[in-house]
């Protein structure tokens, strides 16, 4: 007799596609903690449970495309904010150098120069003079704060006339 041959539908399957999905971007979740791909997998967790109801493939990615949206723009920020709330507050790297004292170390002219810092590194630097001051250099233990970084340059100001100016 006659074999009939049943056609598989692939839409019977599409769970598994959406679980795949999920774990993918959970796992690129982890690798990037930027919580995008976290909305997105919980956006998918919604295209899941359409798929769960029964609702065409159309209108899975549809709920979780626009679930995913929502999330992105409502309670991303907020998580980002919760984040970063927390946070250490001490300057670090250039920023934690702007302000600090030092003493010259080699003679410091506004073409070049040698500088000790408070927190122990020797930098090269070169000397700002603030008001047009008339001293052209810093000579060796005298005291100096640091104005600016340029590149691996400290641009320093004679420690007197920082106090004098403030």
């Amino acid at each position: 007799m006659w074999k009939v041959s049943r056609m598989v539908d692939l839409t019977d399957y599409l769970w598994i596609l959406w679980l795949v999905f999920i774990l993918v971007a959970i796992t690129i979740e982890l690798l990037s903690l930027e919580f995008t791909f976290l909305m997105i997998s919980i956006g998918s967790l919604g295209g899941l449970g359409a798929n769960l109801l029964g609702l065409d493939w159309w209108l899975q990615i549809v709920v979780a495309a626009g679930l995913s949206v929502l999330l992105l723009l409502t309670i991303r920020p907020f998580l980002l904010r919760a984040l970063r709330k927390g946070g250490d507050p001490a300057l670090s790297n250039i920023d934690a150098l702007i302000g600090m004292s030092g003493r010259v170390v080699s003679t410091v002219t506004e073409t070049g120069g040698l500088v000790k810092l408070a927190n122990g590194e020797t930098w090269t630097a070169r000397l700002l003079l603030p008001g047009g001051g008339t001293a052209a250099s810093a000579e060796p233990g005298e005291p100096v704060t640091v104005h600016l970084i340029e590149g691996s340059t400290a641009i320093v100001i004679p420690a007197e006339r920082t106090q004098n100016n403030a």
